[in-house]
């Protein structure tokens, strides 16, 4: 994480915010069969609180108001976007009225094509709805630091952790069962640090006077998105683990290499006459003849050379 002063200077053009469990999200395996359509109606703060503040009323809310675009991201990228097809429902009065728009223009200017009016496709509807929220945020859930001081010279350092929690549920649309519920938390660190000097010189008649410091805070929407991330991932591990559904198998299906396999083009000068296989790697080993009729190959293998 960069200093405050070093963003101060060089703040740097806009990005794409990453995912911050991207890796974990990827790493989930893809899903046995067809996308499942799930929608999103809202994910919204219910924990009331501002943003914390010394002496002073605070207006603003301690965490975003806008939490369901994180949901509905995590669930189009989880498992390299194999796994949810969301349908649009925050927006749902919009899609209704652009939709009405769109019928009563072609009602009124294709009432004189030969099958009249064309119709709109129907609006996919989603078999589960993810619900929940934003539902604790606790401030200064631990408070430190250390400083000291000698002859007018100091240093000082100081900490304050936050919490986040958030709790998210599937719920099936064809019976109005929880099918499961997912309570996650990611902390949030702050810390600052700082020297001063405060010292009279010349005996007493000159004095001097500096300080310096920086401070770092770690941004409550990306905690947020985190915990978020997290509870999806693992809404996925569950539902695999209550036999919601089912993890595509990845297993190698296909022949046992018998010896060692090597490189295509060492394997092609050490087995000149025998037919090669090679695997996604290229890496390559012989296949008797009389196998080759029951051997099961997996689709990334390759035949590379004939005699």
């Amino acid at each position: 994480m960069q200093k405050s002063l070093d963003i101060k200077e060089n703040a740097g053009p806009p990005r794409v915010q990453p995912a911050p469990l991207a890796d974990r999200m990827i790493a989930v395996p893809e899903l046995d069969g067809k996308k499942i359509t799930i929608a999103v109606y809202s994910f919204s703060d219910k924990t009331g609180q501002r943003k914390p503040a010394d002496n002073i009323a605070n207006l603003s809310s301690a965490v975003t108001q806008g939490s369901e675009v994180w949901v509905i991201k995590a669930l189009q990228e989880i498992g390299n976007k194999t796994w949810f097809e969301v349908v649009e429902r925050i927006g749902m009065d919009n899609l209704i009225k652009e939709r009405q728009l769109i019928r009563n223009t072609r009602q009124v200017y294709e009432k004189d094509l030969p099958n009249g009016p064309r119709a709109l496709k129907p609006m996919v509807f989603a078999g589960l709805i993810l619900e929940g929220g934003i539902i604790g945020y606790d401030s200064n859930v631990a408070v430190g630091g250390v400083g000291s001081r000698y002859l007018g010279i100091g240093a000082q350092t100081e900490y304050r952790v936050d919490t986040v929690t958030v709790v998210m549920r599937v719920v099936s649309v064809s019976t109005g069962k929880v099918l499961l519920s997912i309570a996650t938390e990611k902390t949030i660190a702050s810390s600052r640090s700082g020297a001063d000097i405060f010292k009279f010189l010349d005996l007493g008649t000159k004095l001097i006077e500096s300080e310096t410091g920086y401070s770092v805070n770690e941004p409550v929407n990306y905690a947020v998105r985190a915990a978020i991330e997290a509870g999806v991932v693992q809404l996925v591990y569950e539902g695999e683990k209550e036999g919601l559904w089912k993890f595509k198998d990845s297993k190698y299906k296909g022949a046992v290499p018998t010896q060692r396999p090597l490189p295509m083009k060492d394997a092609m000068e050490k087995w000149p006459e025998d037919r090669l296989y090679c695997n996604a790697k290229d890496l390559c080993w012989p296949i008797a003849e009389e196998n080759n009729k029951t051997t099961t190959r997996d689709n990334n293998d390759k035949k590379v050379h004939t005699k």
